[in-house]
């Protein structure tokens, strides 16, 4: 069976062949010989899922959590499954249903696994897996980037490009949040709405864990701070001591409805980030993406929540 692989790479880059060869290799050890696509672009990548999606039982995002997220939104609805090769630099998505970073593992664990629906949600009609957020954190996620291209990826150029977009920070913005019909009205820096257990429970956010692991958003709003009160914020969420109702708001629901004073502002959704025009309407989605889940767990206590 051949398994299409899609995978963000620079088209101008004169290695594609190699990199194909990379991704293929794992498989072709096991018996598979995959088809490889090898995508120039991030926007192209939901496009080029789409055509697959048409001709094949699964398609395998090879990548960061932004690449699955693409090719998952491009799946959703239908019968075709979805395969993790994880390559990015958190994976936090590949970690939660227990695909292990190692390529020859992760092949193995896509080869043995089982399809099975999972949970996923959307902010108005784009599909995220992990979390999506406006403020400070798709500022930060731009740093990030930047810093990736200057310096190369890494969690601790990551760290270090989040320290630079807080010391920069300018004020919080005005918002009205609806959460399944509750209506409150807020000042915040940023609004940080979460869908994956793992990734909360990595940063000692259990609270929210336990909320998404029981079919809701958790939606987490920084409080009003100034700037050397967010770099004391950010100290606490690193050595995952903040805690909900004391150091920021955690709510929960199906449905949250942000409206702001701009017409327009950028979205981050799992790591990838876009102009969305206001109100921005999040909705939790169950059994929304087939995907192929390693029949035992690579050992980190994830599943599919």
């Amino acid at each position: 069976m051949q398994e299409p692989v899609i995978l963000l790479a620079n088209a101008g880059s004169g290695r594609q062949e190699a990199e194909a060869e990379r991704l293929a290799a794992p498989f072709r050890k096991l018996g598979i010989a995959p088809e490889v696509r090898l995508v120039a672009r991030g926007s192209q990548i939901g496009a080029e899922a789409r055509r697959l999606r048409d001709r094949a039982g699964t398609v395998i995002a090879a990548g960061g959590d932004g690449t699955i997220c693409a090719v998952a939104e491009a799946l959703a609805g239908s019968s075709v499954a979805l395969g993790v090769m994880p390559i990015g630099t958190f994976n936090f998505f590949a970690r939660s249903i227990g695909i292990p970073d190692d390529p020859d593992a992760a092949a193995a664990a896509l080869a043995g696994g089982r399809a099975q629906d999972i949970d996923a949600a959307e902010v108005n009609g784009r599909l995220f897996l992990n979390n999506a957020s406006l403020g400070l954190y798709p500022a930060l996620l731009e740093r990030r980037e930047s810093a990736y291209a200057r310096w190369g990826r890494s969690r601790l150029v990551a760290y270090w490009s989040a320290l630079g977009t807080m010391v920069g920070y300018d004020r919080p913005s005005r918002l009205r949040i609806t959460v399944d019909g509750r209506a409150s009205h807020v000042q915040s820096p940023m609004v940080f709405v979460a869908n994956n257990a793992f990734q909360l429970d990595q940063y000692g956010m259990e609270d929210g864990a336990d909320l998404v692991r029981g079919g809701r958003l958790a939606v987490y709003i920084a409080p009003e701070l100034r700037r050397w009160q967010l770099l004391g914020f950010a100290l606490k969420m690193a050595l995952r001591t903040a805690r909900p109702y004391r150091d920021f708001t955690l709510v929960s629901g199906q449905e949250v409805l942000i409206e702001t004073r701009a017409p327009r502002r950028t979205i981050a959704r799992d790591g990838e980030r876009g102009k969305m025009t206001a109100p921005f309407r999040f909705r939790f989605l169950p059994d929304a993406v087939r995907v192929i889940l390693p029949l035992e767990p690579a050992g980190n206590g994830a599943g599919a929540d």
